[in-house]
């Protein structure tokens, strides 16, 4: 180096040797045992959601130790997990004159573990380097009221993260005692030195070797540095209970085998039916201390249980078993609340039947006994069967299915099922459920349909009484009501007689067979179940044939028909009641059999209904409405249809109008057995009809209604236009749409400013939905007008204008003369190829035609081309004159095929083309247009000087303007120099060049007094909207006036002040003047400027002061 150089020095980092690193272990109690185990071994063990193994077996999470136990009675400890310990987060820094201390008074801890460190372990020197570095902890225990040091503690090394390490003492004194811990090393006081202490925890730690009887639990151990500042989470995969199951029963393959003699065996398994058997009889965490196994019925659980085992479609193209439980009971609620969960996962009820504890299940079954008005008690009112039905509000059509989803990371899931139909007759109606125990979608899926279908279907409860006779059934039974004054047919009664020879009923009232279908009669055996046999015949109303007679059918005893077109009553007995008489009273609910393959395989069923009064009328359908003109007047014709077609169904029609105060008024009702209605005689208005189908007892069906207007359309609300070759697509859009609206177009080539003219200077095209304005003579770069207004049956919109061009794309008009020539008949003749036989002949050829074709049309051509071929390639020359008839009128042509065209003008011996051809190109040397469009500009150069591009992109190197420029809005990057400028908004700049400048004389200030002091101030607020720079400076004009006291004036600027005592009295002097002056720089955006006047003295003093604020910021620089 020359003189005056150094030595350079680069500072040096030691790398970072401290590296704590933490093992987690923990023990998590999964369930009460035994359980099968994890699904897929350590792919079931999640830290932190993430698999230790993946699928394949590849190691995710390195180091990682799981033991689990499945929580048998006589199982061995965890290994590796002998102690177990509590941990009390702390996260104090240790100072040097501060030591932390806690109390431990738990009294059967066997060691302490704590846990520290330091948040960062640096040095830096004077030259930079950064180097390794120690510091001094000591830990303390109270013994015997005397603080004792336990352990020393010196951690040596460089880290610029936190390290924290543990020590375990032993030998704890007798409880309580205290516990702390002392930093030994001082403070540091410099960023050079980074040292800070930290007690991060400490454990209370018991050394026991538990074995956690009849639990399932894991032990996991992991090491934390993998996580960094992560809370490390656990979750477990795990197959739950083995539980007791048939002992017929797969439950891997879900089959039975043979006839189940009642025994049980303890196997894994989801079946819910099982589930709920192992929680009612399991004396620990289940109800088995309060409800013993001979008090639940496991004849009906095994029902329950088969019928959950059935596959069913998952909705995903396979099958799943029909139920599931996958439930984690994980906290204390009452046994009710959970059997009634249990229950819904599996559709049933429970029900106490007087010696146990049985179940039914919402699933198809046998009818066990069928109830007339002979087999019940007859109420005085005469009205055995008493009917109630659910509250419409009550019928619920979509559901918000909440289940746990495996897919989801086993969180919740929603699915919503909805019910479309009944959705757009009544409305929605949401509910939200829980499907509990459920972690299959399409299992979601069918518990919201079942709860949709039952409410819609299932709306009706009956209730009646029997005698002690009459009980044939318990709760959750299905029975048979044949109630004749619902029906409005005899439907049951008593068999008077049997004849079995001739296999004849003589029954107690006259029944009526229909025309087709099979009638069955429904009776009782000799074993009291009901046995359904064909009617074959009816003789006198009440002799009736069958095709057998059951053994055990006994005079008096009871029948019921079935009929075709009737659907059969079926109820599921809910409850039966004891009354004060003797009798039994008996509340069942409606029971519809096809809902189970509804929800199950999405069946669909038109259900017949219940009684041939009440023959449900039909819904209404596709209502539509058109409107026809008559005479000044308008008649509406109405048309709709029915899903279905019901014998004696008319319909009821009401047509009303809105009135000017809002209301509607009743402009006609009728009725008619069609699916039309001609409305005639209407005026003008908005209407609205409704329809709704009528049966022939009067019922009235769902009611249908539709909105028109008989009015002028509304004027479009936009046209849209687009661009063609040599043509213009205008097609108009409606803000709502009206199917009866089309639209009259006018076309015009210039604009038509007033609109009352249109029919007068623009061209009628005609009447459609949308129009093509095609013509050679729409020329591209040209505005046209068109001119729509809407029309119908009433009357017509005003005219929209829309303004549009052809398309301005080049090449695709190229393309498209390219189709016209070649098709015309002189193109054809032109480039038709003459084939010469040999290699470099010629041929010239003058040809001349006109003719008249089939359409009369007539035609003529003239031309003349050379033809030759070279070395295989065929060369052609020629011009040709045509006119020509083609479908866009007659077309006159002058073609020429050549590689090259030329004009040149020979006068004084020029020889210089000034026009040439070629190839694709157009060289002129000198061009005057009147008129130029083209999408894209480019000058010459490399790059181009000057562009314009269809977007009206405007690029150019330099340009020299000098007349007007408009412009909505710009930005400059360069220097604009002006002579002179006006702006109607704000200018904001951050730098000028020159000085700006603004001021303000504030409001004066007088006094005349011994003693007295006044103020006025002001506000100057920045119209800029960023920070800049500003100069404030007040003049404040003093005046004395007379008087011998003292005048002080004081300047506050935006806190800055500044007091001056001003005009000395001197006698003989009535009349003083002085100017203080106070200048301030700030960049705040608001500035408060205050001036006081004061006056003391012995003498009343007069004195005045007028401020002058000047507010001034500069672009320029002062030096020296």
């Amino acid at each position: 180096m020359g003189k005056g150089g150094g030595k350079g020095h680069t500072p040096r980092e030691a790398p970072d040797n401290l590296k704590s690193t933490q093992l987690l272990s923990v023990i998590d109690a999964i369930s009460e045992g035994p359980i099968e185990g994890p699904v897929n071994g350590l792919h079931s063990v999640l830290v932190n959601q993430t698999p230790v193994v993946d699928r394949d077996g590849n190691t995710n999470i390195h180091g990682v130790k799981v033991v689990y136990r499945v929580g048998e009675q006589e199982q061995t400890p965890l290994e590796g997990f002998e102690s177990s310990g509590a941990e009390t987060v702390l996260g104090v820094q240790v100072k040097y004159d501060n030591p932390v201390t806690r109390t431990i008074t738990a009294a059967n801890i066997d060691r302490l573990r704590f846990t520290f460190g330091v948040q960062s372990l640096v040095e830096a020197n004077s030259k930079g380097d950064r180097n390794p570095t120690s510091v001094r902890l000591q830990i303390h225990l109270e013994r015997y009221g005397q603080w004792v040091v336990e352990k020393e503690i010196t951690i040596t090394g460089k880290t610029t993260t936190q390290y924290l390490a543990s020590v375990i003492v032993d030998n704890l004194p007798p409880r309580p005692f205290g516990i702390r811990m002392v930093r030994v090393t001082a403070d540091s006081t410099t960023d050079q030195l980074q040292n800070n202490t930290v007690w991060s925890s400490y454990t209370e730690i018991i050394d026991v070797r538990q074995r956690y009887p009849n639990t399932a639990v894991i032990g996991l151990q992991v090491e934390s540095e993998q996580f960094g500042s992560q809370q490390v989470t656990r979750n477990y995969h795990f197959f739950g209970r083995i539980i007791q199951v048939p002992s017929n029963y797969d439950p891997v393959a879900r089959t039975y085998s043979g006839i189940w003699d009642g025994t049980l065996k303890p196997a894994y398994s989801n079946n819910p039916a099982w589930c709920l058997w192992d929680m009612l009889t399991h004396p620990r965490y289940g109800m088995g201390q309060r409800i013993g196994a001979a008090d639940v019925d496991r004849w009906a659980l095994y029902a329950i249980g088969q019928y959950c085992d059935q596959m069913v479609p998952d909705g995903f193209g396979g099958t799943e078993p029909r139920m599931t439980f996958n439930a984690y009971l994980a906290q204390q609620r009452k046994a009710w609340d959970v059997l009634t969960d249990f229950c819904s996962a599996m559709r049933c009820m429970p029900v106490w039947n007087g010696q146990r504890l049985t179940f039914v299940q919402d699933r198809p079954s046998d009818t066990v006994w069928t109830y007339t008005r002979s087999n019940v008690v007859m109420p005085d009112e005469g009205t055995p069967f008493r009917y109630s039905f659910s509250a419409r509000k009550d019928r619920h059509n979509a559901v918000e299915v909440n289940w746990t989803d495996p897919d989801n990371g086993w969180q919740t899931s929603t699915e919503l099922v909805e019910d479309t139909v009944a959705i757009s007759h009544y409305g929605r109606n949401l509910v939200k459920m829980d499907a509990f125990g459920c972690t299959s979608r399409g299992q979601a899926h069918r518990a919201g349909l079942w709860l949709i279908k039952t409410e819609l279907l299932e709306t009706q409860t009956v209730d009646f009484s029997v005698g002690a006779e009459g009980l044939r059934h318990v709760p959750g039974d299905v029975i048979e009501v044949c109630d004749e004054d619902y029906a409005g047919i005899s439907l049951g009664g008593r068999i008077l007689s049997v004849d079995r020879a001739r296999r004849i009923l003589t029954l107690d009232r006259e029944i009526t067979l229909p025309s087709s279908g099979t009638t069955l009669i429904s009776l009782v055996d000799g074993e009291g179940l009901p046995v359904s046999v064909d009617v074959q015949s009816v003789t006198d109303g009440v002799q009736v044939q069958v095709i057998r007679i059951p053994d055990g059918v006994a005079e008096y005893s009871v029948w019921g028909l079935k009929l075709p077109s009737l659907r059969q009553r079926l109820f599921r007995c809910v409850a039966v009641r004891e009354n004060d008489d003797g009798t039994y009273a008996i509340t069942a609910i409606q029971h519809v059999p096809e809902k189970e393959s509804i929800v199950d395989n999405g069946a669909s069923f038109d259900l017949q209904p219940g009684t041939i009064h009440g023959t449900v009328p039909p819904a209404i359908q596709h209502l539509t409405t058109e409107i026809l003109a008559e005479e000044g007047q308008y008649q509406v014709l109405a048309r709709w249809d029915t899903p279905r077609v019901v014998k004696g169904v008319s319909f009821s029609l009401r047509l009303n109008v809105a009135a000017e105060d809002g209301s509607d008024r009743l402009v006609s009702s009728a009725g008619t057995p069609d699916t039309q209605y001609r409305f005639r005689g209407l005026t003008p208005g908005r209407y609205t009809l409704s329809v709704r189908a009528v049966n022939s007892q009067g019922q009235q069906g769902d009611l249908a209604s539709t909105q028109f207007s008989i009015s002028a359309p509304a004027a479009p609300s936009f046209i849209e236009l687009t661009p063609g070759y040599f043509q213009i697509t205008a097609t108009p859009r409606q803000a709502v749409y009206d199917p009866t609206v089309q639209y009259e177009f006018w076309f015009s080539d210039a604009q038509i400013t007033d609109i009352h003219q249109v029919e007068n200077a623009a061209r009628y095209l005609g009447t459609a939905l949308y129009w093509i304005a095609a013509s050679v003579n729409i020329r591209p770069g040209r505005d046209y007008y068109f001119y729509i207004r809407a029309v119908n049956q009433v009357g017509k919109s005003a005219f929209v204008e829309a303004t549009g061009q052809a398309s301005n794309d080049a090449a695709g008009y190229l393309d498209f003369f390219k189709g016209q020539i070649t098709e015309s008949h002189l193109g054809k003749e032109l480039l038709e190829k003459v084939e010469l036989t040999e290699d470099n002949a010629s041929k010239l050829q003058q040809f001349s035609k006109e003719w008249q074709d089939a359409n009369d049309k007539w035609n003529a051509m003239w031309g003349v081309k050379i033809e030759q071929t070279k070395d295989g390639k065929y060369y052609v020359a020629g011009l040709g004159l045509s006119m020509e008839d083609t479908p866009d009128g007659k077309i006159s042509q002058f073609l020429v095929a050549a590689d090259r065209i030329a004009y040149i003008n020979p006068a004084n011996g020029n020889e210089t083309p000034g026009f040439v051809m070629q190839g694709d190109q157009i060289i002129m040397n000198e061009a005057f247009l009147k008129y130029l469009s083209a999408p894209t500009i480019t000058s010459g150069g490399n790059p181009p000087a000057f562009s314009l591009t269809p977007d009206g992109k405007l690029t150019a190197k330099n340009a020299d303007i000098s007349g007007h420029i408009n412009a909505v809005s710009g930005s400059f990057t360069g220097e604009i120099n002006a002579t002179s400028g006006k702006f109607s908004g704000v200018i904001e700049a951050r730098e000028f060049v020159g000085d700006i400048c603004g001021s303000k004389v504030m409001q004066g200030v007088s006094i005349r007094a011994t003693n007295d002091e006044r103020s006025t101030s002001t506000r100057y607020t920045d119209s800029a909207t960023y920070q800049i720079g500003k100069t404030i400076t007040v003049m404040a004009n003093c005046e004395r006036n007379g008087g011998a006291g003292a005048i002080t004036v004081t300047i506050n600027i935006n806190g800055q002040v500044k007091t001056a005592e001003v005009m000395p009295y001197t006698a003989g002097i009535p009349a003083m003047y002085q100017t203080v002056v106070f200048s301030v720089y700030t960049t705040s955006p608001v500035v408060d400027i205050s001036v006081s006047l004061r006056v003391r003295g012995q003498y009343t003093t007069s004195a005045s002061v007028w401020p002058l604020v000047m507010v001034s910021r500069s672009g320029s620089n002062f030096t020296n």
